[in-house]
């Protein structure tokens, strides 16, 4: 009888998860709910049975939402469900002991685009709806953290929004049960925006650089930011317009160039991470890579933040002053 029944739970499992991967955000709902027991006794078994335990399967939810799609067999998704919650705890365990979280839950292979990565979880374009009702400081810090490729880890969220550490944990966590709240609350509806939003991002970032390269970057300002931007380094602001022309000009003129490699799209917060690309003259003028972290107000942007990619070693830094490129001194 017991192995009838372990057949029929494979096979309701197998339905529901080729529904969530179409989708269905009701089937992925319904997954994480019998799953639930399983996945809680993994995460009390890494941590103990307390908050860290109920923050990690808040998270697992999360990679669940974002990747389903990555489950090859939809029957074994328990599984599947049970090593994320696994591999989540022990990332909290690495980071206790101040050690980079190492993102060992399964991704998408590193020859894959972004696009191609969002056409194929459909599910983020309800997760985003669900994280445009979130405050301002919650949204920023959650999506770095879950979105981003390069700004995951807490000590990088600290820098990049001028916040403690202890503060980035607390608003990840207060993010996450909003998050749940909203989702269930809004788990009949569909929303098809994002992929387009994202898309169009990713022009932007690309007819932005192009603009800049024949020398209408100041164009661009006109036309997308607000009068009085503010450009930002974590907490600290630099300055505004001026300072924003002045730092694309210089590094233009010093031969650096930016290639988007990544792209995050929201209605009031886009991301554009960054390599950095700099002249065989002068291998250190900038740091490997660059974010531009842009808060809208009224369709325009009207807060810029900058966040540099580490120097693997300790380079030369630029002599100027601030660059969109080089690591604000």
């Amino acid at each position: 009888m017991s192995i009838t029944v372990t057949g029929i739970e494979r096979a309701e499992d197998e339905v529901l998860t080729l529904a969530a991967q179409g989708g269905d955000v009701s089937a992925l709902a319904q997954l994480l709910e019998r799953h639930r027991p399983g996945m809680r006794a993994v995460a009390v078994s890494v941590l103990g049975p307390g908050p860290d335990a109920d923050d990690v399967m808040q998270e697992a939810a999360l990679v669940a939402l974002r990747r389903i799609g990555d489950v090859r067999n939809p029957a074994a998704v328990g599984p599947w469900l049970r090593m994320v919650v696994r591999n989540t705890g022990r990332a909290v365990l690495r980071d206790a002991r101040r050690i980079e979280p190492v993102p060992d839950v399964p991704i998408p292979s590193s020859s894959v685009t972004p696009e191609q990565i969002l056409d194929r979880h459909v599910m983020r374009d309800w997760i985003w709806e669900a994280v445009e009702g979130l405050s301002p400081t919650l949204r920023l810090p959650f999506v770095l953290r879950y979105f981003s490729l390069r700004l995951t880890s807490y000590q990088q969220i600290a820098r990049a929004c001028g916040i403690p550490v202890g503060t980035v944990r607390s608003r990840l966590s207060q993010a996450r049960a909003r998050l749940a709240r909203t989702l269930e609350a809004t788990a009949e509806d569909g929303h098809a925006e994002t992929r387009t939003r994202t898309r169009a991002a990713w022009a932007e970032a690309r007819a932005t650089l192009a603009a800049a390269e024949r020398g209408e970057f100041a164009k661009v300002v006109a036309d997308r930011y607000a009068r009085d931007v503010s450009l930002y380094a974590g907490a600290e602001m630099l300055g505004g317009t001026e300072l924003l022309l002045a730092g694309m000009e210089s590094d233009l003129s010093a031969g650096v160039r930016q290639r988007p490699v990544h792209v995050v799209a929201g209605r009031s917060l886009v991301v554009w991470e960054m390599d950095l690309v700099n002249p065989p003259d002068a291998p250190d003028h900038c740091p490997p890579g660059v974010a531009w972290i842009m808060a809208f107000d009224q369709g325009r942007i009207d807060r810029l933040t900058l966040w540099h990619t580490p120097r693997p070693r300790a380079g030369v830094q630029s002599a100027t002053a601030p660059h969109i490129g080089s690591s604000p001194s």
